[in-house]
């Protein structure tokens, strides 16, 4: 059984009240490490945690690599981890995580509910993932269970979970696949060039370059030039 797998029926099993994971005490100090690139975010998660007796913030950071250094050096018992970052992104982080073999709990906190960014953060090691707007009571639910060795979604998202592992075809090909020409156009936005400068090295024109461009978005459920680089780069369609 796939690592997939166990997570969708962990959940199950836990949603369904057949699994009781167990609580911690209250005299156990939860070490948190929160990682947002917005200011007024960590400052509001701060705040809320710290409401909760057995919860201690022991650090923050604003940016993938900070959050690699400072979950090395605080070993917090769970990281709190936006997926949208400059330098790394959440999934990048998850990795270096796996690479550097950092035994971290980390719940991925963040707007986005794609199938992609869901799939790419649990594939990555991801415990939790909860949207930003759930209730608090949730957020320290999952920050409990997580510390603790066990995994918690949100029934939205693990049901987007379970459908990619129930078909497992969608599962590996997340994207209709791009065209040899949209492939080409792909590889030169990810080199940083202007639809000008892909219309000359390609012999076509800007017109058909912006038609390819925006297939390209489609394809990849991208909302820009900038996003499409990132997500081609996670899923292996091009090497930056």
């Amino acid at each position: 059984m796939s690592a997939l797998h166990r997570l969708a029926l962990f959940d199950f099993w836990y949603d369904s009240g057949l699994l009781a994971l167990p609580t911690p005490t209250m005299s156990e100090t939860i070490k948190i490490l929160i990682v947002d690139d917005h200011p007024v975010v960590r400052d509001g998660l701060m705040s809320m945690l710290e409401t909760q007796a057995d919860f201690d913030v022991v650090g923050e950071a604003s940016s993938g690599s900070e959050a690699v250094a400072k979950a090395n050096h605080f070993q917090p018992d769970v990281v709190l981890l936006d997926l949208e970052m400059p330098d790394l992104d959440g999934v990048a982080v998850l990795k270096r995580f796996q690479d550097n073999r950092m035994a971290v709990n980390t719940i991925v906190f963040t707007a986005f509910d794609t199938d992609d960014r869901i799939v790419s953060a649990i594939q990555a090691g991801a415990k939790g993932y909860l949207l930003k707007g759930s209730p608090r009571e949730e957020l320290f639910q999952a920050i409990r269970i997580v510390s603790q060795g066990g995994s918690l979604l949100q029934p939205v998202v693990a049901s987007k979970l379970i459908r990619h592992i129930s078909n497992p075809q969608e599962e590996k090909a997340l994207f209709e696949p791009l065209t040899a020409r949209e492939q080409e156009v792909l590889d030169l936005l990810a080199q940083g060039t202007t639809n000008k400068e892909i219309a000359s090295a390609l012999f076509i024109t800007e017109r058909t370059v912006k038609f390819h461009v925006s297939s390209i978005l489609g394809k990849l459920g991208a909302s820009n030039r900038t996003e499409a680089v990132r997500i081609a780069a996670r899923h292996g369609l091009i090497k930056l």
